[in-house]
């Protein structure tokens, strides 16, 4: 199935994180676990570069789910947080679904843990409402890359754009003239790679 090009609008998206929780974490072994938190971090810096409304979920918390990474609750405290007392698919809670509709966007981002469960189901529940959804594939982890490769089917048969952090905040983005000191220091935190480019780049424009 082919569709055409939806782009990303910074004025019309909203990110979901969901069930990025302390026992869940446990559980991704398709990367690797430093390389995976600051994958996280660096799509919720992203969100709150951008000024996007995020949402975050859990999942039974009180059980071996475990607590939402403390990161998170920390760089978002007035977001809505929707502890879900039962529900599997996110999208069966009413409270998040509410959240989502509230904040008027149509495109939603997406990425948690796992994959192919609390990534896939609601994922897949708002492309049936409507919603185009991009799924930030190495901010969500799971068991293995069989199983990965198997939810990242099964999504984007149904219309996910399945996306990198990275690739994400560049389309957001759209121009470097709009910041070149804000993004670049966002990457530089998050890329080591990125930083020493960056690095080079400050120390060339302030010679000038």
């Amino acid at each position: 199935m082919t569709t055409s090009y939806k782009r990303l609008d910074k004025d019309n998206a909203a990110v979901l994180l969901v069930d990025h929780q302390a026992g869940l974490l446990s559980l991704v072994r398709d990367i690797e676990p430093d390389r995976f938190k600051n994958n996280v971090l660096a799509l919720a810096d992203l969100a709150k570069y951008f000024k996007l409304p995020t949402i975050l979920t859990t999942s039974f918390e009180t059980g071996p789910n475990g607590p939402l990474v403390p990161e998170l609750k920390a760089l978002f405290p007035d977001a809505p947080y929707i502890a879900r007392p039962g529900q599997i698919n996110a999208w069966d809670n009413e409270d998040f679904v509410k959240a989502i509709k509230a904040t008027g966007k149509k495109q939603l981002i997406i990425a948690g843990v796992v994959t192919e469960v609390c990534v896939a189901f609601p994922a897949l529940s708002a492309l049936a409402e409507g919603f185009e959804v991009f799924v930030v594939t190495d901010a969500s982890g799971t068991f293995n890359e069989l199983t990965r490769q198997s939810a990242w089917d099964r999504m984007s048969a149904s219309g996910a754009q399945l996306m990198t952090w990275f690739g994400l905040a560049c389309e957001l983005h759209r121009d470097w003239r709009n910041d070149v000191e804000g993004l670049g220091t966002l990457f530089s935190n998050h890329i080591p790679d990125y930083r020493n480019l960056f690095t080079s780049y400050n120390a060339l424009t302030s010679s000038k």
